[in-house]
């Protein structure tokens, strides 16, 4: 499972990114990933695991777990 540091992330826009550890990829983050992993707030810098969806040719955060 991959890891990273939550870039930042805007509840009032309902998403944000995370930048991955082994790339320094800028993965999106949805509002909707982070309800259904049961988070509610997540801080810049906070390490975070996570799995990437490919969707329309952009990468995804989904299932995520705090480190």
């Amino acid at each position: 499972m991959p890891q990273g540091k939550v870039k930042w992330f805007s509840s009032k826009k309902g998403y944000g990114f995370i930048t991955e550890d082994k790339t320094d990829k800028d993965i999106f983050l949805h509002i909707s990933s982070l309800e259904k992993s049961k988070l509610r707030i997540l801080k810049e810098n906070q390490k975070i695991k996570f799995e990437i969806k490919e969707e329309k040719d952009k990468l995804q955060a989904i299932n995520l777990k705090k480190v």
